[in-house]
């Protein structure tokens, strides 16, 4: 079974992965692939013809907040940039798929429903935190102010629209403990 995993910024679904792969899932990190692909000679040609040389700081070192700027603030870059890094990561994806098919893979992704690759799972966790629980954690993990973080959540789909393509949810709002709400559900999935 193929399951995805998504949550907006600063939800928390990465721990929340980490929760699955300590209950045994496999778990395939879309943005940490992507990163790596950046680095791929092929693909880091294209991304400096789109965005240019200043994308990147040195040979294995991308200037996160040059792309990050161009690309939130111009949603045809995005989906250009998009254009290019989806195809590798999904490549990458099904060769983990083949590595790992007698096992749970969770297919950990801030952008299932943007791309549509979630019509092609089997079932979508969303993990969902308040907004303002949300911007205090960015803001503490990536030194960003409140208005870049808002302007990055702004620039995802709402959480509205995730709960009503979602099969289950995990609340990760300090209230609600997150290891019996994983436990749950990955026994639940197992047992489908």
């Amino acid at each position: 079974m193929i399951v995805g995993l998504t949550g907006g910024i600063g939800t928390g679904k990465t721990m929340v992965a980490q929760l699955f792969a300590m209950l045994g899932a496999k778990v395939f990190n879309s943005d940490e692939s992507a990163k790596q692909l950046y680095f791929d000679p092929e693909i880091k040609n294209k991304v400096i013809q789109l965005l240019g040389s200043e994308s990147y700081n040195a040979a294995f070192s991308l200037n996160k907040k040059y792309i990050s700027d161009k690309i939130f603030s111009d949603t045809n870059l995005l989906q250009k940039l998009n254009g290019i890094i989806h195809p590798a990561v999904a490549n990458d994806f099904n060769n983990f798929v083949a590595k790992n098919s007698n096992y749970l893979i969770i297919k950990e992704s801030a952008i299932l429903f943007e791309t549509g690759i979630y019509k092609s799972l089997d079932k979508v966790i969303l993990v969902t935190s308040p907004v303002d629980l949300r911007i205090k954690r960015v803001m503490k993990r990536d030194g960003l102010n409140e208005t870049e973080v808002r302007n990055k959540i702004k620039s995802q789909m709402s959480e509205e629209k995730k709960i009503k393509l979602t099969d289950l949810i995990i609340y990760n709002n300090e209230i609600d403990f997150l290891i019996p709400q994983a436990h749950t559900i990955y026994t639940k999935l197992l047992n489908a």
